[in-house]
């Protein structure tokens, strides 16, 4: 059963979508996370089941991560449909340290793909479902620019600053 929730943020009004999971800390595995305006961001569906409750272990993993006392999530993820490449790439999205930032390049390298695949790259962390949790937001251009961030260039400089990272302005 596909349920969601709305959250309040400093990045907006979070939608939040999940999967019931038996395993999954507070029994709900996240599915997605989108805030608002985010390029290919979800929207509910009808058949979802609205349910905060069901989210109230990743509500306040958030809210911990927000207020700057969280580096490291515990949140399950339900099976994510990407294909391959972009599994490949989010996994080397989860290894990027709280607080610090790589380039498209190094992910690149990370899951062996050729130097020149930076824009398969880009494209596979645009699709990335887990805005926040899954930090896309500490991928940078190689010359220390922001570049590219589903949810644009603001909250991906609020999410940096919030882990204490002040990238150059691009």
């Amino acid at each position: 059963m596909t349920l969601y929730t709305t959250l309040d943020s400093p990045l907006g009004e979070l939608l939040l979508v999940g999967e019931e999971s038996a395993t999954a800390p507070g029994g709900t595995a996240l599915a997605s996370l989108t805030v608002p305006g985010q390029k290919g961001g979800a929207t509910v569906q009808d058949g979802w089941t609205y349910d905060p409750g069901a989210f109230a272990e990743i509500a306040r993993q958030l809210r911990a991560y927000f207020d700057g006392k969280l580096t490291r999530f515990g949140i399950e993820y339900a099976p994510t449909r990407g294909t391959d490449f972009q599994r490949r790439v989010w996994k080397a999205l989860e290894a990027v340290p709280y607080g610090t930032t790589t380039t498209y390049g190094a992910i690149a390298a990370d899951v062996g793909a050729a130097r020149g695949a930076v824009r398969a790259v880009g494209t596979a962390i645009g699709a990335n479902p887990l805005l926040v949790v899954r930090p896309c937001h500490r991928v940078i251009a190689a010359d220390g620019s922001l570049s590219g961030y589903a949810a644009g260039p603001v909250r991906k400089r609020q999410l940096l600053g919030i882990e204490g990272v002040a990238p150059d302005a691009g």
